[in-house]
Parts: C-alpha cells; structure tokens; sequence
C-alpha cells in the first residue's frame, strides 16, 4: 500500500492528501488504486461529514506520471483499465458527503478531471489548471469534458481541450470552475474551516442538497465517460495513435493517414 496518497481522519472530516512532491504528485497506477480505495473506505464510514482533499508540495498534482507509461507489466487491457479507472473514480457520486479540492501550483490532465467531479474546488492564488492529453496523441477521458462544458460552454472547453493552453486561477474563477481564490498559506486553512461547517450541518439536510445539485449534472457526466470510454478504446487501436508514437520515438514529424502536408515554401505541389 503506498502512502503517496493517504488520508486522515479528523473528527468528522477525512482529509485526502497527494504525497508524491518530488514528482509533483503525478499519479501512477499505484496511487490510483490507493486513491479508490480511500473513497471506498470513506463510504463506509458513516461519522464522516465532509473531505477535504488536497496536496503536498509545489503543486497538487501534475496529472500522469507519463514516465511508467509502458514500463509497467499489465494483466488488463486499454479498455479494462480504463473502466477500472472510471468505476473507481465515479465512487465520488456515491459518497453521501461533499469532496473539497484544495488546489495549489498545477493540476493537470486526469487528476484535473477528477477534482471536477468533486462538489467544490477552491484555489491558491497562482493556480494554473490544463488539459493537455491531445499532446499525447489521445483526449481527455475521466469525464472533465462533460463537467467544463457545463461550467464553461462549448468555446472554452474546445480551447482548452484542442489547444491544450492553461487555465489561471482568475478565469477559472470567472467561468465557475473554482469558487474561491486564497492566499496560498490560506489554502489548507479555509478548506478546513469550509468541511467543519459542512460537517456542523445536519448530515441528512448535506445529502439530499448534494444529491439534488448532482442530479442536476451527473446524468451527463456518467454519459460521456462511457463516449469517452469508447473514443479511447478506438484511438488506442488506430493507424493515428501509432503513428504518433513512432514518431515519438523516432524524433520526427508525424505523418497521419489521409492528412494532407503542404509542400516547403518554394516548393512544387
């Protein structure tokens, strides 16, 4: 059991920390099934009223830790893992208390898409926020672009998720995707002080609010992992996805199926 992710129990508030700063707390395998299992832990507690979750270091997570990509021996295929992953992380719609994401530095790509799904996230000053899986030669799958559509609208998602350029912390704000900006040395503070009054409030009036906010937009989020699910499978099968990697690997330009390359400047067509 690794103890890059970890949580604590204070009182009535769990409290999920991201420990792996020396990689600004990207997340690997591990972590992920360390992660889900915590959730699974904390719906089985019924003294728990709120959770806070939050990192470690100079960033509270840079997504995946692209560096165990194919270096790991795996008994599951693409689409195994992927639904591993999306039924572990969807334990966030069954919890029956609201998650707090505390967010500081980067958080980017999948871990970014799992603070979505969470009820609240509030900022450091300085935050920065990306979704950079096209570089990668695949999208975005654990449901962050159903949740920014419906916080952002259609120009802001395609920006960020065809582009892949950063989010900060101040149009982030505007756009509804935080709910506050803190002083750094503030952020695990108010975090804190926002579970305790949650946690304060009968727990029945907290679930059937939070219950009644997330039908609002769960239905739509659930629907597009599953598209997400299938688009991944797809790409992760295709002629584009590899040749992306050879070309990668061979430090060079792609050369997609079907795709036309304009001849050099001076050139003959």
């Amino acid at each position: 059991m690794t103890e890059r992710v970890r949580v604590a129990y204070e009182g009535p508030i769990a409290v999920i920390t991201n420990d792996n700063p020396e990689k600004h707390n990207a997340f690997d395998d591990e972590m992920d099934l360390r992660l889900f299992e915590i959730l699974a832990e904390i719906r089985e507690r019924p003294d728990i009223r709120a959770v806070v979750w939050r990192g470690e270091g100079k960033s509270f997570s840079s997504g995946r830790d692209v560096s165990t990509i194919g270096r790991q021996q795996m008994e599951l295929s693409h689409h195994q893992l992927m639904t591993r992953g999306h039924r572990g992380i969807q334990q966030i719609f069954d919890l029956d208390v609201p998650i707090i994401a505390a967010l500081h530095g980067w958080t980017i790509g999948g871990t970014f898409q799992r603070t979505l799904l969470c009820d609240v996230r509030i900022a450091a000053e300085g935050a920065r926020f990306m979704l950079p899986e096209l570089t990668h030669g695949v999208i975005p799958d654990t449901g962050g672009i159903a949740c920014l559509f419906q916080m952002c609208g259609h120009g802001v998602v395609s920006d960020m998720v065809l582009t892949g350029r950063p989010l900060e912390a101040e149009e982030a704000l505007r756009h509804g995707v935080i709910s506050r900006i803190v002083p750094r040395d503030k952020l695990d503070e108010t975090a804190r002080e926002m579970a305790a009054k949650i946690a304060a409030s009968p727990p029945l009036t907290v679930k059937l609010a939070r219950r009644i906010i997330r039908n609002l937009h769960e239905p739509a989020v659930r629907a597009s992992m599953g598209d997400e699910l299938l688009a991944q499978t797809v790409l992760n099968k295709s002629e584009d996805f590899t040749e992306f990697k050879n070309a990668r690997a061979e430090s060079r330009a792609a050369r997609f199926p079907g795709v036309h390359v304009p001849p050099p400047r001076g050139g003959r067509s």
